[in-house]
């Protein structure tokens, strides 16, 4: 993993790892590594190609702090057997409280009523629309991924009807299953946490959007380019969108989405960052110590789950 990610995610527990097994040096040069066992990775962290494995020969585990192995863990780890563990499940739980969070206060319309109180320096209670406010609300999500199960659990104790649509998924506890056009026809927020594939590409896009009900809102903390930025922006003075996630990352600096009142961008922030890197680092030890152990991986990355990874 790069320098950067190491300091701030395995700085406190190095100890930890120190007292598990022998802990060799951070570095990006996986060359430097002949003799390495198990590879502890984070972000920065370069492919794993077949080339870089024949200066591997004793690699037989890999422990990845962050979430997605997509970037770095190639077809050539799992040809060769070696287990992979993510962090994924651990850096779920922060983009799965953003999301709701974010469903909160866009139905109580917060950021928006915040800007206009101060411009106004006056109180409106009793001129609201009846679309403002959280109680019954249909909240759709995007994909029963490992986030958006999270986020439908997280639903439960309030009181919306939670839709759910997976064209690999046709029951998940919490939530109604329903198809795509219903989704986003019923929903007053649609929440996307469906992963980047080939076919998930430009997925959300003007027909989608369009079913949305006037000031309904998009909500993306999956991947930028599952949505159609132009559709969204030629939308946008309809419907209202939170978006953590742009393609490309980051906008142009003239591009609508910036300019537009209905729209939130955030940098990306929703995974874990700050004190919630901890989380990640004590998922990692965990890990380790499981597999010097010879125990399996608490969260392994299968081989036959490659393709639809996020």
């Amino acid at each position: 993993m790069s320098a950067e990610a190491a300091a701030t995610v395995l700085a406190p527990v190095l100890g930890d790892l120190k007292a598990i097994c022998d802990f060799g040096p951070v570095t990006q040069n996986l060359g430097e590594l002949p003799d390495v066992d198990l590879l502890v990775t984070g972000w920065g962290c370069p492919p794993i190609t077949a080339e870089v494995l024949e200066r591997l020969p004793g690699l037989k585990a890999i422990v990845h702090t962050a979430g997605s192995v997509k970037g770095f863990v190639t077809d050539a780890c799992w040809e060769r057997g070696i287990a992979v563990s993510s962090a994924a499940s651990a850096n779920a739980l922060p983009v799965a409280e953003y999301t709701v969070a974010m469903i909160l206060l866009t139905g109580k319309r917060v950021l928006e009523r915040a800007r206009d109180y101060r411009a106004t320096k006056q109180i409106g209670h009793y001129d609201l629309p009846p679309t403002v406010g959280n109680y019954g609300a249909t909240i759709g999500i995007l994909s029963a991924s490992m986030i958006g199960r999270r986020v439908i659990e997280l639903l439960r104790p309030y009181d919306f009807h939670v839709l759910v649509h997976d064209p690999f998924v046709t029951e998940v506890d919490g939530a109604e299953s329903v198809g795509i056009t219903e989704l986003f026809g019923r929903s007053d927020v649609v929440s996307v946490h469906t992963p980047l594939l080939p076919e998930t590409r430009g997925l959300v896009n003007h027909e989608l959007l369009g079913l949305l009900r006037d000031d309904a809102v998009l909500i993306n903390t999956a991947r930028g380019a599952v949505v159609d930025q132009e559709a969204l922006a030629a939308e946008a003075g309809r419907i209202r969108a939170v978006l953590d996630v742009t393609d490309p990352e980051v906008l142009p600096a003239g591009h609508p989405l910036w300019h537009n009142d209905n729209v939130l961008i955030t940098p990306h922030l929703a995974g874990s960052q700050g004190n919630e890197w901890l989380r990640l680092a004590h998922h990692a030890v965990a890990e380790v110590r499981r597999w010097v152990a010879g125990e399996p991986f608490l969260t392994p990355v299968p081989a036959e789950r490659r393709e639809r990874i996020a």
